[in-house]
């Protein structure tokens, strides 16, 4: 009578699934519209099941799981230990599913035919093939979203604090002055070219004085925004560090400076 099918994607850590996660969860939610419910499970919605979609279709976050409901099936996902993401099928009664089997007739030969699933421990069989069809559909659909948790574990690394060599390094700040102005500095294109060196940034930055300058030079090193060229004392931006300070520039000239017009 009641079934559950259930295909899970196991990750290295929980650092890499948290924020892939939750990107997933919002835009399920936000994507995610009645036909496509029923496409994940193998349904058309048809004029007379239309009038029950709002009673029997609903689209909730229940703690950290999300399912859709269609009739006496759903699917859902949820992450289970911080490390697999586990979507599954389930169902109250196995007949809301339909496959290709022999049916008997009250008047005539049986034939094959479409007809619903029996409630019998001899469909396991099909309804494993139908379960992880409905589970297919919706990974497929999940992985046609839009994924930022890249850039989510990028922010982290270049905000929070680390700890290097025993010592506390800060991460950036955007909004910070000193940050901001030595971020745009870096933007220069001749860093990417021959490398900056500290007394190319000197007259940039005249709020700093040489020796504060070098300290927050090794700091963004720490960071992983910018590398030293070997044997030399000239510096050019690792490839997450031109992702932020392309950010840096975008956010203030395309974003805040006009909203604040």
């Amino acid at each position: 009578m009641q079934v559950e099918y259930a295909t899970d994607l196991v990750f290295r850590s929980a650092a890499t699934l948290g924020p892939l996660y939750e990107q997933l969860t919002r835009e399920s939610v936000l994507s995610v519209k009645a036909e496509q419910i029923a496409s994940f499970l193998g349904r058309q919605i048809t004029p007379q099941l239309a009038q029950e979609l709002g009673s029997q279709f609903s689209t909730r976050i229940e703690g950290t799981c999300i399912k859709h409901r269609f009739g006496h099936a759903s699917v859902k996902m949820y992450d289970k230990f911080g490390r697999v993401l586990r979507i599954e099928t389930t169902t109250n009664d196995v007949s809301f599913f339909k496959h290709h089997r022999k049916v008997e007739h009250r008047q005539g030969p049986p034939t094959r035919a479409l007809g619903a699933v029996k409630k019998s421990i001899y469909s396991l069989i099909d309804l494993r093939e139908i379960l992880f069809g409905c589970n297919r559909r919706y990974l497929e659909h999940l992985s046609a979203l839009n994924d930022f948790s890249a850039g989510v574990r990028a922010l982290e690394r270049l905000t929070k604090p680390r700890r290097v060599d025993d010592k506390t390094v800060k991460g950036i700040n955007f909004f910070d002055a000193v940050d901001n102005a030595l971020l745009h500095a870096l933007q220069d294109p001749r860093v990417n070219i021959a490398g900056i060196r500290r007394a190319d940034l000197l007259p940039l930055l005249e709020q700093l004085s040489p020796a504060r300058l070098s300290r927050q030079l090794r700091r963004l090193r720490d960071i992983g925004v910018i590398k030293r060229v070997a044997g030399t004392y000239r510096y050019y931006l690792t490839r997450i560090g031109r992702s932020a300070t392309a950010a840096l520039c975008h956010l203030t000239d395309s974003v805040l400076i006009p909203a604040l017009i």
